[in-house]
């Protein structure tokens, strides 16, 4: 796992950090995808690798039978007024398709691939932290390096406009729940001139 302070206020919305990256080494997990959409868009799905594609009867097994096999959820754009009656359920587990991480796209081959190869989202906590995971220990160094140098990345491109003072404050890998190491992050702001 990594976890990255940044220099921004979560409280003020202009300072929200949010987004996905794909994991150029894969996280390691393989991920189950639901995909609501209209039988084409759903056909299209299911042929590019996801577990579960359709429309009413997912949303209705969801609402009714409390049907949660899957870890990620992908809606198009016309089934958002359906996905969006059971925004209650999804919600609070951290399923409810966004377009700013790319789960509401009419693109939904794209989406699935991303998923599959190992997208991870991310968004910033109260206290400007952002924590995500970058691969498993049997991973190869090098590896969870180019995960790490992908986060990194992605997250300084979303630096908000607002932010004030030192951006990245702080990188920090651990295994899960183990102690943490400090990452120099210097040589690599450096690079990207920020």
């Amino acid at each position: 796992d990594v976890s990255v302070r940044l220099g921004v206020n979560p409280k003020y919305a202009d300072q929200m950090v949010r987004g996905s990256v794909v994991m150029p080494s894969g996280t390691g997990k393989t991920t189950r995808v639901l995909v609501i959409a209209k039988p084409d868009k759903a056909r299209e799905a299911l042929e590019a690798g996801a577990d579960y594609a359709g429309s009413d009867e997912y949303i209705k097994k969801i609402a009714e039978e409390n049907w949660f096999e899957f870890d990620t959820l992908v809606a198009t754009p016309d089934m958002m007024v359906q996905v969006g009656k059971i925004g209650r359920i999804l919600g609070p587990r951290g399923l409810m398709p966004n377009p700013k991480v790319g789960t509401v796209t009419a693109d939904v081959t794209r989406a699935v691939k991303e998923l599959k190869a190992g997208r991870v989202e991310f968004r910033v906590e109260k206290a400007g932290i952002i924590q995500t995971p970058i691969g498993k220990a049997s991973f190869k160094p090098e590896a969870l390096a180019t995960n790490l140098k992908a986060i990194l990345e992605t997250l300084i491109k979303l630096k908000p406009a607002t932010s004030k003072g030192t951006y990245m404050r702080s990188v920090t890998i651990s295994t899960t729940f183990g102690p943490g190491i400090k990452v120099d992050t210097t040589e690599f702001t450096q690079e990207l001139g920020k």
